[in-house]
């Protein structure tokens, strides 16, 4: 239980989080730290597994049919990604209680890290690829969120969007990659994927499912030409910046390379498509990172650079470059976090990231500055820092890449062209910074240090730098044998973790990028003249103008198809269904196949004519609303007799129910109109409809007659045999609602409580005056409930919630149900409202509707919950007998649960529609205090 418990623990810290925001910064921070701590504690005990190789596995069936299960896996890879999600989320908690500001909302900004932390832990720890799809989901979903948390700032909103929709995007394409890999391997269990290695590289479909799982990664991780999102979502906090941006959801992208390492490496289309997007990723962030004056800027455009050298180490497709890669995304991961935590820390307390102003800080914040060029040294390679390991070891696999011809020689110049850039950027970084003269018109001035707990993750972050620089092995070492192995599925290759490997190649290529570096940056005036001379692209200005394309185009072809008529939308549904249905109809021939037709009873031809007479009439007369909505209730009532007649009693009743409350529902929305509509069709319009109404009613009875006279295959035995030994009914249609398919009525219900709840906001604050009069001119009666309906609709109430109880209480195994008995109780109470007015009702009637609704959907999921706790697929049921004295033997189902939350639900939304039109009347919309108003 403690890999699901590590997953849920932020989401619960999410919830509960925010209740501590009244006791202040600290006491938030306090409460969103324990989460992290308990999942270090629940970790720890697994470290002896994972480092001798092994893997621990979780797993929960949920919806076995579809391949979905909740499986968590935990090998050296996850636990390394686990480590960094959760002892940097910790740091970023307490260097957030810092940073923002007392009157900001810290509740909502640390239920949304949490949430997201909970997101990325889920990604690192699924064992299921479809589930780890919805953790990818998630991690966009609040992402977006917490760019967008200063959402004042327009710029903010902006860079939240593009980063929505790219990833979004790429999350759609990793989607169908993952479905193609599913079918090739006929299983989501990551296992099972990793072990069909040579089955899907072999697969005919593999280029296909590789592009949309490197797609998915590539949008993710911020590669060229997806890279431009992550620069201008440095408009969020930069405690956001630190965590998102450095250390976990960029890292999402490489992480999947990683996770499917072993089934999709070592083939032609991954070295070219993996490694020539890391090698330019890798150049163009690197160069756009040295002319950026915006110190987040700079350290965005750093992190696309780092980005790019991670995805071309993995795609070079040798064991070394993989054991570099999962080392590069360790030392990356601290020195960049610790790199913009000091950039928000300057941010602070200068009021300004630009780097034309901020200068000579070294005077005013040298604790400050020590750190920052600390972390800085080792995003160049620095000697003794970790940074500098990683890259002699990228620089060493860049030479051993055996490419023919010239191109052996790309990936060494690529790298060391990268180095002199990340060498020249840094030191811009720390000389432009602490150095060069003084500032220039800072918002704050004089600068000083931040409080001393702001500094300390700094501080962490900036002492496992010079760690892991300095005594690798012991501090790093078994950490990242862990992880190497299980992304190259555990056969590691030898290789040291040394200061220095002695004078060789990759050294020399190190001391090239360092001075020249150093030389880059000593002529920056040069290369900035040099860069002045292009144009830049504004990517924010490209990707606005593209969207706003495709909202126009979109908005032409809605116009076009949409213009606000339902005949015309039902002309061209129906039109359209003839179209398609033509061909094979044709084709068809004789309509009454073998079966022949059924004998008609004068009783069912008398109801069909009268129920075909009506249904004319309705149309004939719909200029007449009030005789045709009476016409259309005798329609309905024999559409319930004829279900009754064919043997479907809880179909019978379940129309007439709903078709009262749908009679009401249509009186109470034609009370604000007017009673009669106008002649508004010409002739030969009505003529057109007359004859597409024709054909499509004669295709549907051809179809009725082609599918009724032939014999069919029917699952109906499987229902009937199982009803009673699998879900403890003989009430087949309600096992089926409650048992078979309750996961379809879970859904169900969800919807129709939407829908109540949209009802009610949108009429909420709307106010309709009614017509004075009915059609013919005539006053509405003074007396509007009239005192012989009060006096028979009152004592109705007891009685109608009688049959409601029993409706629902057999339902299980005789017509009825949690469905049925709502709409039933519905109709009672809205006859009070009609019978006895909104106010008489409403003084006896203490709860809100919108609470029913709640009670209902939680009775239904905790339900369908609890079947988890006892290892069996969500919304799995059981029943038992008890004996009562008297009573006797009973039957107690779990579905009794489901069904009270149906019940609790219709009420809860049918009550809250029909009562929101109902105030629509300002004489008659009275606002209750239970509503809210």
């Amino acid at each position: 239980m403690s890999l699901p418990l590590v997953v849920l623990l932020p989401f619960l810290g999410a919830i509960a989080a925010p209740l501590f925001a009244q006791g202040g910064r600290t006491a938030i921070a306090i409460a969103a730290s324990v989460p992290a701590l308990i999942a270090l504690a629940a970790l720890y005990p697994h470290w002896e597994t994972l480092a001798n190789g092994g893997t621990v596995l979780h797993s929960y069936p949920w919806l076995p049919t579809l391949g979905i299960s909740f499986s968590f896996r935990l090998d050296g890879l996850s636990l390394l990604f686990a480590l960094l999600i959760l002892v940097i989320g910790l740091l970023i908690i307490l260097y957030s209680r810092y940073y923002l500001k007392a009157h900001e909302n810290v509740g909502k900004f640390y239920a949304l890290l949490l949430c997201f932390k909970g997101s990325m832990l889920g990604i690192v720890m699924s064992s299921n690829l479809l589930l780890m799809m919805i953790f990818w989901e998630l991690t966009s979903l609040t992402s977006f969120l917490l760019i967008s948390f200063w959402n004042h700032k327009q710029d903010a909103r902006r860079g939240a969007r593009m980063a929505l929709a790219v990833t979004g995007g790429g999350g759609l394409a990793l989607l169908a990659g993952i479905l193609i890999i599913g079918n090739i391997v006929g299983s989501f269990e990551l296992d099972d994927v990793l072990a069909a290695g040579d089955q899907i590289k072999a697969h005919a479909m593999y280029p296909v499912a590789l592009t949309l799982v490197l797609l998915g990664a590539f949008t993710k991780s911020a590669q060229f030409p997806f890279h431009f999102w992550l620069p201008h979502a440095m408009q969020a906090p930069t405690p956001v910046s630190a965590y998102l941006h450095s250390a976990t959801m960029v890292k999402a992208g490489v992480f999947l390379m990683a996770r499917l390492y072993p089934a999709l490496a070592g083939t032609e289309q991954w070295f070219y498509m993996v490694s020539f997007t890391g090698m330019a990723t890798l150049l163009l962030g690197a160069y756009v990172a040295m002319f950026k004056h915006d110190l987040k800027g700079l350290l965005a455009y750093s992190t696309v650079s780092h980005l790019g050298l991670i995805t071309l180490l993995f795609g070079m497709g040798t064991q070394l470059a993989a054991v570099a890669a999962v080392f590069h995304i360790i030392n990356h991961a601290t020195f960049k976090a610790s790199l913009f935590m000091a950039a928000g820390i300057i941010d602070h307390e200068t009021g300004t990231r630009d780097m034309r102003r901020i200068n000579g800080l070294w005077r005013y914040m040298p604790h400050t500055a020590t750190l920052a060029m600390v972390a800085a040294s080792s995003m160049a390679g620095v000697p003794l820092l970790n940074g500098f390991l990683s890259k002699e070891m990228f620089f060493a696999e860049s030479l051993a890449l055996n490419l023919p011809g010239m191109w052996a020689w790309l990936p060494p110049i690529v790298a060391t062209l990268a180095g002199i850039f990340s060498v020249a950027y840094s030191a811009r970084f720390i000389h432009d910074v602490f150095f060069n003269g003084k500032p220039v018109d800072l918002p704050i001035y004089p600068p000083h240090e931040p409080p001393r707990y702001m500094k300390f993750p700094v501080e962490i972050l900036v002492f496992t730098c010079v760690m892991v620089g300095m005594f690798p092995a012991i501090s790093v070492g078994p950490l990242l044998y862990a992880a190497a192995s299980a992304t190259l599925g555990g056969s590691v290759p030898d290789y040291q973790l040394t200061i220095i490997h002695g004078l060789n190649l990759p050294l020399l290529m190190s001391f090239a990028a360092f001075f020249g570096g150093l030389l880059m940056y000593s002529q920056r005036q040069r290369f900035f003249d040099f860069h002045a001379r292009f144009r830049e692209i504004d990517e924010k200005a490209v990707f606005e103008a593209i969207v706003a394309r495709c909202v126009g185009l979109a908005h032409r072809f809605t116009t076009r198809i949409e213009n606000g008529a339902l005949q015309r939308y039902s002309l061209l549904l129906v039109v359209a269904v003839i179209a398609v249905a033509v061909a094979p109809l044709a084709s068809l021939g004789v309509f009454v196949g073998e079966t022949g037709l059924s004998p008609i009873d004068w009783p069912t031809a008398i109801a069909a004519g009268v129920l075909i007479v009506s249904a004319f009439a309705t149309a004939l007369m719909h200029r007449e609303r009030f005789f045709a909505l009476v016409l259309l209730s005798v329609v309905g009532l024999l559409v319930a007799l004829g279900f009754a007649r064919f043997s479907a009693p809880d179909l019978a009743m379940t129309q007439l129910s709903v078709e009262v409350v749908t009679i009401v529902l249509l009186m109470l929305a034609l009370y604000y109109m007017p009673s009669w509509t106008p002649l508004e069709t010409s002739i030969p319009r009505r003529i057109r409809d007359i004859v597409i109404a024709l054909v499509a009613g004669v295709g549907m009875t051809l179809v009725t007659l082609a599918m009724l006279t032939r014999p069919f295959s029917s699952i109906s035995w499987f229902f009937l045999e199982n009803s009673k030994p699998g879900g403890g009914g003989t009430n087949v249609v309600n096992v089926i609602l409650v048992d078979f398919r309750g996961f379809d009525t879970l859904g169900e219900i969800t919807v129709l409580a939407i829908a109540a709840l949209g009802i009610y906001a949108m009429l909420k604050n709307t106010m309709l005056t009614p017509p004075a009069g009915d059609g013919q001119g005539h006053p509405w009666t003074r007396d509007a409930h009239p005192m012989m309906l009060a006096q028979i609709a009152r004592p109705m109430l007891p009685l109608a919630l009688m049959v409601s109880a029993f409706i629902f209480l057999r339902g299980h195994n005789l017509p009825g149900g949690g469905f049925i008995a709502g709409l039933i109780t519905s109709v009672a109470l809205i006859l009070q409202y009609i019978a006895s007015g909104m106010i008489w009702t409403e003084h006896r009637i203490s709860f809100r509707y919108h609470n029913v609704i709640g009670l209902g959907l939680l009775f239904a999921t905790i339900t369908g919950a609890g079947s988890l706790a006892f290892g069996y697929p969500f919304l799995t049921s059981t029943f038992g007998y008890i004996t009562w004295p008297v009573v006797g033997k009973f039957e107690v189902a779990s579905a009794m649960m489901f069904d009270l939350g149906v019940y609790l639900t219709v009420i809860g939304a049918t009550l809250l529609a029909l009562v929101s039109i109902g105030r629509l009347s300002p004489h008659s919309a009275i606002k209750s205090k239970k509503e809210g108003a």
